[in-house]
């Protein structure tokens, strides 16, 4: 089902996991709820910029660096031009996205 309330469950589910410890089960999760927001939503929708964010938090923590920075340079592409360089939503991707690519050792770029 691709109807937004069934995407927000999806995702508050995956998060529910995820905070649970449960990472490996979160992430199809968060995988539906992302591709079924792109699909019904648009790529620049607010829920769908969550699902990107979560995904890319998600990968990051279970390690997957290279998988994550894609997600978070897209989000941070959209949310500035949607929300703006100064919206609190923005800054706090801005902040993990530095600490991703400090954790990868690029400290130049973060």
């Amino acid at each position: 089902d691709r109807h937004p309330s069934t995407l927000t469950s999806i995702n508050g589910m995956a998060l529910l996991l995820k905070q649970m410890g449960k990472k490996e089960e979160a992430l199809p999760l968060y995988k539906e709820a992302l591709a079924g927001r792109r699909e019904t939503l648009g790529d620049q929708h607010p829920d769908t910029l969550n699902s990107i964010s979560n995904m890319a938090v998600l990968l990051d923590e279970m390690g997957n660096q290279e998988e994550a920075l894609p997600l978070y340079k897209e989000a941070l592409a959209a949310r500035r031009e949607t929300l703006g360089d100064r919206h609190p939503s923005t800054l706090t991707l801005i902040s993990n996205m530095a600490g991703l690519l400090a954790g990868m050792g690029n400290q130049e770029e973060a």
